[in-house]
């Protein structure tokens, strides 16, 4: 059984699929107007380890992730750039799909971009139109949010109150101050496609709602993203969605928090965001992967230089022990592998998990606990979670020669000559060979 806490009800709550062993899930993904930074890397990583724990739970999952290419930011961007926008949005599309990739993401079934789904946001557009849900206005078409009597329900927000605390700039073309926008005339410059009420292009909301809906079907189990995400963009895409069907959007609303730095978050609006692939030409994925999700998904996380590191020493210590022990997959400690199975289908409790495993390895180091049967269960638990454990070949001459290098700076300790010796163990780390000094002598190993 798995557990998740649901946005939309506020609660934890038990996992039931739409279709027997199946979860259809949707990931709201980037808008493609920058590079993509460890905040959107976050929410990547959460859905991918969702993802990765109902298939071990025997469930075939079928995820969608969009990307928004056609935006106001994006449009501005490649204003500031001087470029077509689609050139801007397939840099930056290609940019993230390689940190993915490097990060061990799982692809989704499908992309979808909204600039190829102009067609289905057209049709949505004009049915909630009919439906009375929609009105046009100059060749803009806005979302009537007073039609919509439950909405407010996943940000718990009340319509009045919003009213009342709006700082909306007041566009007298809108009924109602929290009307938003679904289809907008496009201004001289802009991209545009033709639709019946003019040239134009859609607005951020619709297009999520049209994609999730053309892959995944009117109702689907899941839909996932970050808490900046919960008001307006999920609660209007509920709205619309709805509106338009008559049925339930999506069963369960997953959130993770935001990550800070300096105790802002993370975005490109506010310039203060951090490349993932400038920090993983720092640290290892693994020791990214580790980074978030040493911190549940439902807390905020802080950004600083310290943590960072912490993770890369702390996954150095796992593939230590893990490369060291580690005899065959048949090799596990049961019971510490079903409490983290448990632990990981109660809420993707990664904190508690990680917890349990170095305390494992430490028991385990220190001669309390089988040495094997741990390297397997944290192998095959950290396998679960998307870490990766890459099988290290060595020759005999590698052996032979890092045996000969080995004995050297011993007898250079031996002989005081501390400084070139600490220049050889300095040298060996920069091409990733690390030397353990320990009572039974010095052992290696390739990082």
């Amino acid at each position: 059984m798995i557990k998740l806490f649901n946005t939309l009800t506020d609660k934890k709550e038990e996992f039931i699929p739409i279709n027997a062993g199946k979860v259809l899930m949707y990931v709201c993904g980037m808008t493609v107007q920058n590079r993509p930074h460890l905040g959107h890397m976050r929410v990547y990583v959460m859905s991918d380890l969702i993802r990765r724990v109902f298939e071990y739970n025997g469930y075939n999952v079928k995820v969608v992730q969009n990307f928004t290419d056609i935006d106001d930011k994006v449009i501005e961007r490649a204003r500031e750039f001087n470029t077509d926008y689609r050139l801007l949005g397939e840099k930056y599309i290609k940019e993230y799909i390689e940190s993915s990739v490097i990060m061990n993401i799982k692809p989704p079934y499908y992309y979808p971009k909204a600039t190829q789904h102009i067609e289905e946001i057209i049709k949505l557009v004009d049915k909630l139109i009919k439906r009375g849900y929609a009105y046009v206005v100059k060749g803009n078409v806005y979302y009537s949010t007073n039609k919509f009597k439950e909405y407010g329900k996943l940000s718990k927000k009340r319509i009045e109150d919003l009213i009342s605390g709006s700082r909306v700039k007041i566009n007298p073309d809108k009924k109602n101050p929290l009307d938003f926008v679904l289809w907008k005339i496009s201004k001289k410059g802009e991209p545009f496609w033709h639709s019946p009420w003019g040239k134009g292009r859609p607005g951020w909301h619709i297009e999520c709602s049209a994609m999730s809906m053309k892959y995944l079907g009117e109702t689907f189990d899941i839909h996932a993203g970050g808490t900046d995400l919960i008001f307006p963009h999920h609660e209007n895409e509920i709205a619309q969605s709805e509106a338009a069907t008559g049925k339930i959007f999506a069963n369960y609303w997953v959130h993770n928090e935001m990550l800070r730095i300096k105790g802002e978050k993370m975005s490109k609006s506010l310039s203060n965001f951090l490349a993932v692939k400038d920090i993983l030409n720092r640290i290892s994925p693994n020791s990214l992967r580790l980074y978030y999700l040493k911190t549940h998904f439902k807390s905020p996380l802080e950004y600083d230089d310290n943590s960072l590191n912490e993770s890369s020493n702390a996954m150095n210590r796992v593939e230590r022990f893990v490369g060291e022990n580690y005899i065959s997959e048949n090799k596990l400690n049961m019971d510490l592998f079903e409490g983290v199975m448990n632990d990981l289908n109660d809420n993707f409790n990664t904190p508690k998990v990680l917890g349990t495993l170095f305390f494992n390895l430490r028991e385990a180091n220190s001669g309390r606990g089988d040495k094997h049967e741990v390297a397997g269960t944290i192998k095959k638990a950290f396998e679960i979670m998307g870490f990766v454990f890459q099988k290290k070949e060595r020759d005999n001459k590698i052996d032979d020669i890092m045996n000969l290098i080995i004995e050297i700076r011993k007898d250079l300790r031996e002989n005081k000559c501390f400084q070139i010796a600490d220049k050889i163990r300095y040298k060996l780390e920069k091409q990733g060979i690390e030397l353990m000094d320990g009572q039974d002598g010095t052992k290696w190993n390739i990082r």
